[in-house]
C-alpha cells in the first residue's frame, strides 16, 4: 500500500496572487493576475520540505457571469509556466466555480481538499491549509489539517497566524517537518 503524502493547500487570492484591485470583486482579465514573488519562496519551502502542493480556489465570479473559465485557464497556465520557471512544483489547482455555498466543493466546505486527497494520495492529517479569510481556514478545519491565516489581526480558529504572505516561507521554514521523500 502506497503512503499517503502531506500536502500544503494554499487559497490563490491574496495568498498566491495579489488580490482584485479597485474595489473589484474578481480578477476577470489574466492581465491583473500577478503572482506574488513571496508565494513563490513559501513554495519553494514546501517543495524542498517535501511536501504536495495544491491551490483551493472558489472562483464564484465565473456563477454570476463576470470572469470567463477561458480567462481562469490563461492565469494558470501562466502560474505554471511561472512555477516552470522557477523550477517549483505545483500538483494541481482545484476551482469552485458555483455560487451556491452549501455545494460541497465551496469554501468552508472541505470538498476541494477531500477530493485532492481522495485523487493524489495526500494525508490530511499531516497536511495544511493557508488562507487570507475564515472560509479558507474553516475549510482546512473541516478537512482535519492544520490552518494558518495571513492578515494583519489574529483569526480565532485557525491553529497559526501570519501577518502577511512575506512571512509564509520563514514561518514553513521552521514549522513544517520534513517529509523525508
Amino acid at each position: 500500500m502506497q503512503q499517503l503524502k502531506p500536502c500544503v493547500f494554499f487559497d490563490r487570492d491574496g495568498i498566491v496572487n495579489a488580490p482584485p484591485v479597485g474595489g473589484a470583486r474578481y480578477i476577470v482579465r489574466p492581465e491583473d493576475f500577478h503572482i506574488y514573488p513571496e508565494f513563490l519562496d513559501a513554495l519553494r519551502v514546501v517543495n524542498e520540505l517535501g511536501y504536495e502542493a495544491v491551490i483551493v480556489t472558489n472562483q464564484k465570479g465565473v456563477a454570476v457571469g463576470l470572469v470567463r473559465e477561458e480567462a481562469l485557464i490563461e492565469m494558470h497556465s501562466h502560474l505554471f509556466e511561472t512555477l516552470i520557471e522557477h523550477h517549483l512544483k505545483l500538483l494541481d489547482i482545484r476551482m469552485s466555480t458555483t455560487a451556491d455555498n452549501a455545494h460541497p466543493s465551496r469554501k468552508p466546505n472541505p470538498g476541494m481538499l477531500l477530493s485532492a486527497a481522495e485523487d493524489h494520495g495526500l494525508d490530511l492529517s499531516r497536511s495544511w491549509m493557508i488562507g487570507d479569510h475564515d472560509y479558507d481556514v474553516e475549510a482546512g478545519r473541516r478537512a482535519g489539517c492544520r490552518t494558518i491565516f495571513v492578515g494583519e489581526h489574529a483569526l480565532p480558529g485557525a491553529d497559526f497566524c501570519v501577518p502577511n504572505v512575506a512571512a509564509l516561507a520563514p514561518f514553513l521554514r521552521a514549522h513544517l517537518a520534513p517529509t523525508g521523500g
